[in-house]
């Protein structure tokens, strides 16, 4: 399941709100309930908690445990259940001095489900859950393959996963005894072919269905890698989600970790085209048709109101706030919202121009 960049940016704005308060004991609480899990059995353990907090010595430590969990159980006390992706809750007394009283309650449903069940007091909130559904989920196809061998991986984040390898009955280059040169070079051509469809058929039967499949690089030591992407028995689907070829001095688990580091350039490109792309159009537009585009806070802000935006181009830089008033105009008129990062060229440009940009529905002048 992916996550929005909008999505994402919840979720960044909260992670950071979080980050900066620091408990001077165990006192900050930070708990998880999964997916399908009863939100009543949650709230029964924190209510034991609340009582096994009482034993604590330190009375301004036991009293912070134990308010903060009480303000938890009040306010998941407002579910009827527990929605559908599971729920992250975060309480405690987030005063600046010591001694002084300002307790907090923040909860989130996260844009993927979750799976782990947490319960944790500590001097810093529990974020690894949510920093990591900010991470790229982006799924690359490996292909290696050479005349005798082929491997076929996948690639999430920078952990590579083989999924198959496979082998070929193409004959050395050592005929044996008695063969014709013209016989043994057929026998050699079709084993090749064999082994080009079944590599074929496996990218077909991996790489097809998979949804989260940005793209497919294949890689080998010298030529047969062309002839096998030449060889006409890739499905012209999968043959389309190639998007770079390698060449490589091996094959093999060897093979994978030097097309992955060969690879560095076309994936970083690739986690950002799409990005690059509508941030592109708005640029082209900008020079061909002025009157399809606006930018600015002002002028966007304006044209949004009287619903003639289709895309809004927010770049990352733009204060919290002001992203959220904008985004709040989009949901009224249905207009289509991009965070836009300054990792690329275009992000940049969209920074310097004054962070906010839209693609129009229709001409205005």
């Amino acid at each position: 399941m992916s996550i929005t960049e909008k999505q994402k940016h919840q979720l960044k704005k909260l992670i950071k709100e979080l980050e900066q308060y620091k408990g001077r004991h165990t006192e900050l609480v930070s708990v998880y309930i999964p997916q399908d899990y009863d939100i009543v059995k949650i709230i029964n353990h924190l209510d034991q908690e609340k009582g096994t907090a009482t034993n604590i010595k330190s009375a301004s430590t036991r009293k912070n445990v134990t308010d903060a969990l009480e303000r938890m159980i009040q306010h998941l006390r407002l579910f009827k259940r527990t929605p559908e992706n599971g729920l992250a809750v975060f309480s405690g007394n987030v005063a600046e001095r010591e001694g002084q009283q300002d307790f907090k309650v923040w909860s989130i449903e996260p844009p993927i489900p979750l799976k782990t069940r947490i319960y944790r007091c500590d001097k810093e909130f529990v974020l690894e859950l949510l920093r990591d559904m900010m991470e790229t989920k982006e799924v690359y196809g490996l292909v290696i393959v050479d005349r005798r061998d082929a491997i076929i991986a996948h690639l999430k984040g920078k952990t590579i996963i083989p999924l198959l390898k496979t082998h070929s009955e193409v004959p050395g280059k050592t005929k044996a005894g008695g063969q014709s040169a013209a016989r043994f070079e057929r026998l050699r051509e079709g084993a090749k072919k064999d082994h080009f469809k079944k590599v074929a058929e496996y990218m077909k039967e991996k790489f097809l269905t998979d949804k989260n499949l940005k793209g497919i690089i294949v890689g080998g030591p010298g030529p047969t890698k062309y002839d096998f992407i030449d060889s006409g028995y890739i499905t012209a689907d999968v043959r389309n989600k190639i998007i770079a070829i390698k060449d490589l001095s091996y094959t093999g688990e060897f093979g994978l970790q030097e097309l992955l580091e060969k690879s560095g350039d076309v994936l970083a490109e690739e986690g950002v085209m799409e990005e690059k792309k509508i941030v592109g159009r708005f640029f082209e537009l900008l020079s061909t048709k002025p009157g399809m585009v606006s930018y600015g806070v002002e002028e966007t802000m304006k044209n949004l109101k009287m619903g003639t935006v289709e895309t809004l181009l927010i770049s990352e830089t733009l204060e919290d706030e002001k992203i959220e008033e904008f985004e709040k105009e989009a949901e009224k008129v249905g207009t289509d919202v991009k965070i836009i990062s300054t990792e690329t060229r275009e992000g940049a440009q969209l920074m310097e121009m004054g962070k906010v940009a839209a693609i129009l529905r229709y001409e205005v002048r």
